[in-house]
């Protein structure tokens, strides 16, 4: 579907009991100035007031769905998909938000048909939108970038565009187990198949609160999941680069839950330098002046 030659958009938004921030993301969308799309919003049995502040929305462009069941986040992106029309897919949860200009900066660069995704950078904000901070502070990469990701990830869903033919030629699509990884997961397939495009500019603004800071017993054992699966396409140096990320992980995570013995022991006898500032900093310094510093979950990265 097009409008005046400007391809059609589907945005793609899951919710489950997401009332809190709802109207802000969604008017985030509302406000682009590129205006062919349509919102495909995905209700995933919400209990709250979810669907009537979506349904209070008039604007013939924003399609309401609510899942049969509730299901896993993958699997309700799946789904999501499933309902779109559009030759291209974003995505936008329901406390999240983009700049105006997100679409009408990133479409253009699908006249190239070897390009399947375009990303951005984005800020990382918190709860009440005072404070911020930039995601990644180097450039990030462009063209067959698989490699590149796999050392590091720089990948947000939120800033992300694909071309849906791409997606649908895939396989497997979302991995519908995961609960946290599955969009590291799908993009780096995606990219040993396409062109991937990166536009420096933060477009997006990803919300911290305590809800995605809670997550990172979870991702470590997604991550080694995965780690196990693919390993086979990976090189020694691009595992190891994974078990040292996973092994951070679960150092920082033993020291924010107040066990700073195995915290210690851990350290000694990972993957992980001992003699990093760093690693250092987070070893010594107290949980509540930690917390408040490393606000941003993506640091423990």
């Amino acid at each position: 579907m097009e409008s005046n030659n400007k391809p059609f958009i589907s945005v793609i938004m899951n919710c489950y009991n997401g009332e809190k921030y709802l109207s802000e993301s969604v008017e985030s969308v509302l406000a682009q100035t590129y205006q062919n799309w349509e919102l495909i919003f995905w209700d995933n049995k919400s209990k709250d007031k979810s669907a009537a502040i979506f349904n209070s929305y008039k604007d013939k462009r924003l399609k309401y769905f609510c899942s049969n069941e509730h299901t896993s986040l993958y699997k309700g992106r799946n789904l999501a998909i499933e309902k779109s029309k559009g030759e291209f897919v974003s995505f936008l949860d329901t406390d999240d938000m983009w700049d105006t200009r997100k679409l009408e900066l990133q479409i253009p660069y699908f006249k190239n048909p070897e390009v399947g995704l375009v990303f951005s950078n984005f800020f990382m904000v918190k709860e009440n939108l005072k404070k911020k901070k930039l995601y990644i502070n180097k450039k990030l990469p462009r063209g067959n970038i698989y490699n590149e990701l796999i050392n590091n990830y720089t990948i947000g869903i939120l800033t992300t565009m694909i071309r849906k033919k791409l997606y649908l030629s895939s396989e497997k699509k979302f991995d519908e187990r995961f609960s946290i990884v599955g969009d590291f997961d799908l993009f780096l397939r995606l990219s040993k198949n396409c062109i991937c495009e990166s536009i420096q500019e933060p477009l997006a603004f990803y919300r911290i609160h305590g809800k995605n800071l809670s997550t990172l017993d979870r991702e470590i054992k997604e991550m080694q999941i995965w780690l196990e699966e693919n390993k086979i396409d990976l090189n020694n140096s691009q595992i190891e680069k994974i078990k040292e990320n996973i092994d951070y992980k679960k150092f920082l995570n033993f020291k924010t839950s107040g066990k700073f013995t195995k915290s210690l022991k851990f350290l000694l006898n990972s993957n992980i330098s001992l003699f990093s500032l760093k690693n250092l900093f987070v070893l010594i310094s107290p949980n509540i002046l930690l917390k408040k510093l490393l606000w941003f979950h993506n640091d423990f990265d």
